[in-house]
């Protein structure tokens, strides 16, 4: 049998519930933390979206050390830092310092999309220059900050030398995948918004992976949608608030986290379901029995190293229960 007994972690875009504030959403966020640790979670991550009132995770560097502080052990970094809004330099500051104060649990994860509109990303810039392009030197910049002292030039973080912060690559399609094989990086697919290319992004990646001095082989991740729940009906009902999750997308409308709904239909048209469900197709939705079949058919398929979960459920004692079940899933509970 395949072994689904694999690290989780959680990823949390720090949504706003419909009728909760700002501060309840960080609130809920950091509780969210401190469940996951007790379940044994290995790290959690938290996005960076800017100009979307729905999400308060514009400021993930703040968001990451409040978290720290509010919990003991699991890693916390960043799913991801949008290197083109963020000079290195500041990015490895900051990260640097949170390292300092926080031994062994910071961690950094990085995206090359402006996480927002092109308006908005046009006013986070640092220059006029297209910073998408620069990525990859971007990435390379902050792995020189991070290392030793002796490696570095003239311009240093400090705190950040000799610090080294795990960097990850964050990805949505095939370009992210060279670029983790190419430097030896640990590698992290978006299938929970974006899944067209994760299978050939997982290909890709291993078969082009370069041994490197911060990994020897390659370590895959994948971020999937996870709605665990005590039975089948219940996961579905509470899987609404996904699907209105993504109708918000695929419309461009502002809506807070919704409750479930009966009837979805009620809601799209069949063109907005079919661009919501492809966007979220790569869903573990069910209880605990239909969890351990998909997971186990997913393994059998990619055989990933680890499984970020995020999960767009309105309750937030039922988000943490969908936790909860997936790890007693993959603990074999």
């Amino acid at each position: 049998m395949t072994n689904i007994n694999i690290p989780l972690s959680v990823l949390n875009l720090a949504p706003i519930r419909e009728g909760r504030s700002s501060k309840q959403a960080i609130d809920e966020m950091v509780e969210l933390a401190q469940e996951t640790e007790k379940m044994g979670y290995q790290r959690y991550w938290i996005a960076e979206h800017h100009n979307t009132p729905t999400l308060v995770s514009s400021s993930t560097s703040i968001l990451i050390k409040h978290t720290l502080e509010h919990t003991d052990t699991i890693k916390v970094g960043s799913g991801g830092i949008m290197l083109p809004n963020h000079a290195p330099l500041i990015v490895a500051e900051q990260f640097g310092t949170m390292a300092t104060i926080y031994p062994n649990r910071v961690e950094l994860g990085l995206g090359r999309a402006p996480g927002t509109d092109m308006k908005t990303a046009s006013a986070l810039r640092r220059s006029k220059n297209d910073t998408v392009y620069t990525f990859p030197e971007d990435v390379q910049s902050l792995l020189t900050y991070f290392g030793p002292e002796e490696n570095q030039g003239y311009v240093k973080a400090y705190p950040g030398v000799d610090t080294n912060v795990p960097i990850y690559i964050l990805g949505s399609s095939t370009d992210s995948a060279y670029l983790a094989a190419s430097l030896g990086l640990p590698y992290v697919f978006a299938s929970h918004f974006a899944p067209r290319y994760m299978e050939e992004a997982i290909s890709i990646y291993r078969n082009r992976f370069q041994p490197s001095q911060y990994l020897d082989q390659p370590y895959m991740m994948v971020c999937l949608n996870v709605i665990a729940a005590e039975t089948d009906a219940e996961a579905n009902f509470l899987a609404t608030t996904m699907q209105q999750f993504f109708l918000n997308v695929v419309r461009g409308s502002q809506s807070p986290l919704k409750p479930p709904v009966e009837n979805m239909d009620e809601i799209w048209n069949p063109r907005e379901e079919e661009m919501s469900k492809s966007m979220s197709s790569v869903t573990f939705l069910g209880s605990k029995d239909t969890i351990g079949q998909q997971l186990t058919r997913f393994q059998e398929l990619y055989n990933v190293d680890e499984i970020m979960a995020v999960s767009y459920i309105y309750d937030p004692e039922k988000q943490k229960r969908s936790y909860e079940i997936l790890k007693e899933v993959v603990d074999g509970e």
